[in-house]
């Protein structure tokens, strides 16, 4: 998107101080390429939303940088290998089994 042309700061609505331009002919690609038809009007009120949109990223980068905490380690214990369930033991509160596994209602 363009941050120079005059033209746009224009259209894009009030020419907000510090607002980076966005051309009304980008707009009207982005709207062409979801396939959303816009008016005058509306390609107007986007590209001044666009440019405030723009405005926000533009602050992200003016936040200072700070030191990183020391790298993340892990405090999960080590897995163990335990003894588990028999098939007897899994399936006997089962509400409904078949050939040693859980049957459930039919999906289709």
């Amino acid at each position: 998107m363009s941050d120079t042309s005059d033209e746009s700061e224009g259209a894009a609505g009030d020419g907000a101080s510090g607002a980076a331009a966005v051309d009304p002919e980008e707009v009207e690609h982005v709207a062409e390429l979801a396939r959303v038809d816009l008016d005058e009007a509306e390609v107007a009120t986007f590209a001044e939303q666009f440019a405030d949109i723009l405005d926000h990223f533009e602050a992200l980068d003016e936040v200072p940088e700070t030191d990183r905490e020391e790298e993340l380690v892990n405090v999960m214990r080590p897995d163990e290998v335990r003894e588990g369930l028999t098939q007897e033991e899994a399936l006997a509160n089962a509400p409904d089994s078949e050939d040693g596994f859980f049957k459930g209602p039919k999906v289709s």
